[in-house]
């Protein structure tokens, strides 16, 4: 394919996209004209894709996708509305002799373009803001920002300094001018501050101080919560001026990797954590499966969850469920027995009975959707709250 062929073809898609993107009911027009003019491809000189396979260890394996090994794939994938993976493990790939992965963590990615316009879009951007974005990533992101909002008042902050290079020669190669830097996302960006809207595209445990004290009184910020039970809920805050902010949950099932400082820790081999847990067993009231299914009110609940136990992660090995907890030493096993789960619990915090109490509550408030929930923030904390649930602490740590 030359070149001439390749950027035909390339706005051919790109137009393609955008029509379906559009028929989805994902873009008004000003957006449909920044997809159409937004060179992707431009911004994913490489990524990685799934292979219909596992290897004999069962981890996915990734196949590396460049132009040079497969121009068409690549372009196709380009202008496919998937989210594409850029590096494993902060492995910094080299896509002149790209490898096959076999497993491994995503840290970087191409966010897919529909989820990209629906948070510019939930963050009510317009014309003439000041706004900052945490996770530059690729740079495509921010390449449509700047085309459809003019590149003055965008600024992008990006934690690892290669991508930010690769970003920044793509977005002024093309002719967009934000002000990028290299920045942990925690901590915002004060030099260009204070600003209209905060849109973050990696997800935090907790909502950062400095996010609230860089935002301008009645300005907001969108950005998703997780937690080490990989638990998401996307929340809009708006600021108020005495430094206090709240705001909704939006409904949806969206999730981003996490801000590098607010990733799970490792917790080690699960048989050291329950060796010491008592022989005794009492039934659970209810199933973890109520948390792992593949389900929107499971991914919910996951998010609840964690509220409760903010610092406990889940595995399951073969058919037991294995709850561990690296700052307070406590662990717990669900194990499948004759149609019900058997609890051993170890430690100085119960983690599965904490989780249980916020399961009732939240089943004798009959269910209650995530954009009934409302996050209130100041001096005294973060806290989910919902008339007919208790609060709910975000982790501070």
């Amino acid at each position: 394919m030359t070149p001439a062929d390749l950027e035909t073809e390339a706005a051919r898609l790109r137009a393609d996209m955008a029509k379906i993107l559009t028929d989805r009911g994902a873009l008004d027009p000003a957006w449909r004209a920044a997809v159409e003019t937004v060179p992707r491809h431009r911004f994913v000189p490489g990524f990685y894709l799934p292979a219909d396979r596992v290897d004999v260890h069962g981890l996915t394996v990734w196949e590396p996708v460049t132009a040079d090994l497969d121009p068409v794939r690549w372009l196709s994938a380009a202008y496919a509305d998937e989210t594409l993976i850029t590096q494993f493990d902060n492995d910094e790939p080299d896509w002149a002799q790209p490898a096959v992965r076999h497993g491994g963590a995503p840290t970087s990615s191409s966010t897919l373009p529909s989820l990209v316009l629906r948070m510019w879009a939930d963050a009510d951007v317009t014309e003439g803001q000041t706004i900052l974005e945490i996770g530059t990533g690729t740079g495509y992101s921010t390449a449509l920002a700047c085309e459809r909002l003019g590149s003055a008042g965008i600024t992008s902050v990006e934690v690892d300094p290669h991508r930010l290079e690769q970003a920044a020669n793509a977005l002024y190669g093309l002719g967009y001018t934000p002000t990028l830097a290299t920045s942990d996302g925690l901590y915002g960006y004060w030099p260009e501050g204070p600003f209209d809207r905060v849109v973050a595209a990696c997800s935090f445990r907790h909502v950062p101080p400095a996010l609230i004290a860089q935002t301008r009184p009645g300005g907001k910020i969108l950005l998703t919560l997780s937690g080490w039970l990989y638990g998401y809920a996307r929340v809009l805050l708006t600021v108020n001026g005495d430094g206090t902010a709240q705001g909704p949950l939006l409904p949806g099932t969206v999730s981003f990797m996490s801000a590098r400082t607010h990733a799970a820790p490792a917790f080690g081999n699960p048989a050291h954590w329950t060796s010491d847990l008592p022989k005794a067993a009492r039934t659970a009231r209810h199933s973890p499966d109520r948390l792992n299914a593949a389900s929107e009110e499971a991914f919910h609940l996951r998010f609840l969850a964690q509220s409760a136990v903010p610092t406990a992660q889940m595995i399951t090995i073969g058919d037991v469920v294995h709850l561990v907890d690296v700052a307070t030493g406590s662990a717990a096993t669900l194990t499948p027995t004759d149609g019900h789960w058997d609890v051993r619990e170890g430690g100085p915090v119960k983690l599965w009975q904490l989780i249980e109490r916020t399961l009732d509550a939240y089943d004798a408030a009959e269910n209650p959707a995530p954009d009934t929930f409302t996050l209130h923030i100041s001096a005294e904390g973060q806290y989910l709250r919902h008339p007919w649930m208790p609060d709910l602490a975000l982790s501070a740590s």
